[in-house]
């Protein structure tokens, strides 16, 4: 958990301060929470696999 924290250690408070339009400010906000939702998207399909893999009985 700890070397999650160290890659992450983005200040998006401070990039949407200095942001030069409300574009960048959505794209700033929409990036941060991509990692998240690749994640999530890896967490259902190892998941389904296994419950696809436990319904057939190996």
């Amino acid at each position: 958990m700890h070397i999650i924290s160290l890659l992450q250690k983005v200040d998006v408070a401070e990039k949407i301060k200095n942001a030069p339009d409300s574009g960048y400010q959505i794209g700033v906000v929409i990036g941060s929470f991509i990692p998240f939702l690749i994640l999530g998207g890896i967490a259902l399909w190892m998941y389904k696999r296994a419950k696809k893999r436990d319904e057939n009985g190996y």
